[in-house]
């Protein structure tokens, strides 16, 4: 799987654990910042990772940072994103089951690395159910739309 992910200066760390566990798993990561603790502001490292899923540079999206709300705001004003800030195993399989989310949002000062990467190694592997959550994700879309205009 190809995945592109980015964070601020506060999920940096956390960033490259989970660049390095994916990577020795066998996934391609596009690594589209931040590159340091150095701070910065994280919109526009989220939106460009949520734009790679989009336009189908990358199958699958992760923004981190401090809580991870903001990253998940900033991946979310990309039209066609779902990106859903999971902070379980639970939180993460029901993003992709239900919402077809394409994007995972973390808090690094809020999960432990360990737990951290188990969210992520199961949000990866879970597919989307379809069925009656398909007309949601089509309202969503249409959502979307809506506000373009």
């Amino acid at each position: 799987m190809k995945i592109a992910i980015a964070s601020d200066h506060a999920g940096f760390e956390l960033k490259a654990a989970v660049i390095e566990h994916l990577t020795t798993a066998g996934h391609a990561m596009n690594d589209l910042g931040t590159y340091s603790t150095e701070p910065v502001d994280y919109p526009g490292f989220c939106a460009a990772a949520a734009r790679a899923v989009v336009r189908g540079e990358a199958d699958a999206g992760i923004v981190i940072g401090g809580s991870g709300q903001g990253e998940q705001i900033a991946a979310n004003k990309v039209h066609g994103a779902r990106a859903a800030l999971c902070h379980d195993e639970f939180t993460a399989r029901l993003s992709r089951q239900h919402n077809n989310a394409n994007v995972l949002a973390l808090g690094a000062r809020i999960l432990a690395t360990q737990l951290a990467l188990v969210i992520t190694d199961v949000w990866l592997a879970t597919d989307f159910e379809g069925g009656r959550h398909v007309a949601r994700i089509e309202q969503l879309a249409a959502i979307e739309q809506e506000e373009c205009g």
